[in-house]
């Protein structure tokens, strides 16, 4: 892309003071994980893509499901029954082609997750059990690498960062995972739509922080709650 191109389509970001042209770099130079292409990986890989990550690893291994589309906006229609990493890599670059994405379909799991993990230099989780996120928090922890949290739930969702500049990781909030066949789940209760948009947004927003370098409320979990439009911290 040629400089004059670049500043045309990064200029509102550039224009703010806190990243400038140096700001700018930074984000062009990082390479960022997103664990799943759902509900929260949606809107992760939209603004991600949007603001111009170097290189973009995008890992699911689950397909595009009529249902899903009420909230995991980067799939459509012409989707159904293809993977969701395709999906949403056609996604990407139809956005923003100058974008390096790197297609994982298949399940994260002991044997290969440490490898997956290991050239990015942040990972975004946005899986939806607690077995997944528990096993990237802990190869994050071991290699060191940057994470982003969140969950949802109805009208409900958190976000976090652990695990940067020594800060705690998910462990030191939830010491062990919830035995999850007694927890609800969306399947079961399902979730409004938007609000997948405005957790994945938050997290794509911390994200672009982190990468950034710019001040970040560590050790910190924020709660939101869609339906009494409430939103608290919590330190940990």
């Amino acid at each position: 892309m040629k400089k004059e191109d670049v500043f045309s389509r990064y200029s509102r970001q550039i224009f703010i003071d806190e990243i400038g042209v140096a700001g700018q770099r930074k984000i062009m130079k990082a390479k960022i994980l997103v664990v799943g292409a759902g509900g929260l990986g949606s809107p992760v890989i939209q603004y991600l893509s949007a603001a111009g990550i170097g290189t973009l690893g995008v890992a699911d291994f689950d397909i595009v499901e009529l249902h899903n589309l009420n909230r995991q906006v980067i799939h459509n229609e012409k989707s159904v029954g293809e993977s969701k990493v395709k999906s949403a890599l056609r996604f990407i670059k139809s956005l923003n082609h100058h974008i390096h994405c790197n297609p994982i379909e298949e399940k994260i799991d002991d044997a290969n997750v440490e490898e997956i993990i290991a050239e990015y230099d942040l990972v975004v989780d946005g899986s939806d059990n607690f077995k997944s996120r528990y096993l990237i928090n802990d190869a994050c922890v071991k290699l060191g690498k940057p994470l982003v949290y969140g969950s949802i739930l109805g009208f409900s969702g958190q976000v976090a960062v652990f695990n940067y500049e020594g800060s705690k990781n998910l462990r030191d909030l939830f010491p062990e995972p919830p035995v999850e066949e007694n927890l609800p789940d969306c399947d079961s209760l399902g979730v409004l739509g938007s609000l997948p948009g405005i957790v994945g947004s938050m997290m794509a927003h911390l994200t672009l922080k982190t990468v950034s370098d710019l001040p970040l409320n560590l050790n910190q979990l924020t709660l939101i709650d869609t339906w009494n439009w409430r939103f608290q911290t919590i330190d940990f």
